[in-house]
């Protein structure tokens, strides 16, 4: 092929380009002109001033997207309700929560197996002295209880009646301990044969090994039985009695076993009631006044004997059900006795206060005191945990009643348990020196 013929050919194909690039835009041009004049028409179609016969309907709209009208289940409405209260939810979580582990936790503490230490041998050498009136149904709980958990127990006796008492029990691991602290000569002699008994080996059976008994504790249960009765009343006798048992006592029996509890670096635990303590009532100022002086000596005591290592526990106690115990009925009867001496003048201006203060403390209507077994375990673990807590409050009431005696005004706690203002004008009316006459009647006729 010449140049001449090339040179045609190219100049042919760009004719053909721009033919179809013509073409191309005519046929746009025309399409776009159909489009307007069938958009003219449509509009036309839907004018207003047509008859309705005449108009070109709408197409339909489209059918919205298909939801489910029927009611969210109760799992969905709890998912959006998390979804929109996710700090509320995540607080709560957290309470119940914790609040379930704690209850876990008390719950398998309560049922956990609880037993003293022994020797290689298998023997008992586990020490603990119990400072309390034998005939209390708290000190031959704590007695049987702690026997029975594998220690021997030594109960602090004054005479031979509290002698029998202990031996009455007929439980080889629960052995008397004279102790008379009025005597200084005796109480020293009788703590000398008992660290004799410690330091010296002991054999379980005949050919068993030696071993060493250990003193782990001293557990002091003063009288939890208060005379209760307006100041006015009390004889001085009275509170020197109530002091000497329950402080001085207290004090002396603590004096006497300290040196050997410095020595084996025993634990000194000390039960005292908290209720009357707390709330500090009318007519509850024996047992305030002697409860405050334990507390205080306590505390005193706590950090001497901190300093040694030693640790010292006090147990503030609620209400417990001894079970058919009548030291309650006992107590009623002897303020009841106690009462008729009571001065006229004293009668009028505090009777019926002291009649309403009883019917509500002494009520049988009350409800049952938390079971022994709470106190059992908590002593336990007083007396081995490693760091135990220095103030225990165990029974019914022992928190609930310390929170009210500490920030609820005293009014209302008064009012709460039936106390009225008496004015004396009207304390000398005869109508109501009869009322309150009728009522201590009443009392001494089922004396």
């Amino acid at each position: 092929m010449t140049s001449d013929d090339k040179q045609f050919l190219d100049y042919l194909s760009y004719i053909s380009q721009d033919v179809r690039d013509f073409t191309s835009d005519v046929a746009d041009a025309t399409d776009r002109h159909f489009e307007f004049v069938a958009a003219s028409i449509r509009e036309s179609c839907l004018a207003e001033w047509l008859p309705e016969s005449f108009r070109r309907r709408p197409p339909p709209p489209s059918p919205p997207a298909t939801r489910l009208l029927t009611p969210e289940g109760y799992l969905q409405q709890i998912q959006n309700w998390i979804s929109r209260n996710r700090a509320l939810t995540a607080a709560i979580i957290a309470f119940v929560g914790t609040g379930s582990l704690l209850i876990y936790r008390k719950r398998k503490g309560y049922y956990r197996k609880r037993r003293a230490r022994r020797a290689s041998n298998g023997a008992r050498r586990e020490v603990i002295v119990l400072a309390g009136a034998p005939s209390l149904p708290i000190t031959k709980s704590l007695a049987l209880d702690l026997e029975r958990r594998g220690f021997i127990v030594y109960v602090v006796v004054n005479t031979a009646e509290e002698e029998q008492t202990v031996q009455g029990e007929s439980r080889v691991d629960i052995r008397p301990l004279h102790l008379d602290i009025v005597d200084p000569l005796g109480t020293q002699q009788a703590i000398d044969r008992f660290n004799n008994l410690l330091l010296s080996p002991q054999q379980a059976f005949a050919g068993a090994s030696p071993h060493n008994l250990n003193f782990k504790g001293l557990i002091i249960v003063p009288d939890l039985i208060y005379p209760t009765g307006p100041v006015e009343t009390i004889s001085p006798e009275l509170w020197s009695d109530c002091l000497n048992a329950k402080v001085l006592g207290t004090i002396a029996t603590s004096q006497a076993f300290l040196p050997t509890i410095a020595e084996f670096k025993a634990r000194v635990l000390l039960l005292t009631p908290s209720i009357i303590a707390s709330l500090k009532p009318p007519f509850g100022s024996v047992e305030s006044t002697i409860v405050g002086a334990l507390d205080g000596f306590v505390a005193s005591l706590r950090g001497e004997l901190d300093t040694l290592g030693i640790k010292v526990v006090q147990f503030k106690l609620g209400t417990f059900d001894y079970g058919n115990s009548v030291g309650k009925h006992q107590l009623q009867s002897t303020d009841r006795a106690r009462v008729l001496e009571w001065s006229s003048s004293a009668r009028r201006l505090y009777g019926g206060n002291y009649l309403a203060h009883n019917r509500l403390t002494n009520s049988n209507k009350q409800p049952k005191g938390s079971h022994m077994r709470e106190l059992h375990n908590a002593v336990f673990d007083a007396l081995t945990q490693k760091y135990p807590k220095s103030v225990w409050r165990v029974g019914r009431g022992s928190v609930a009643y310390d929170i009210v005696g500490n920030w609820v005004p005293k009014g209302i706690v008064g009012w709460m348990m039936g106390i009225q203002s008496v004015s004396t004008e009207d304390a000398t009316e005869p109508r109501l020196e009869d009322s309150v006459q009728s009522s201590w009647e009443k009392i001494e006729r089922t004396v």
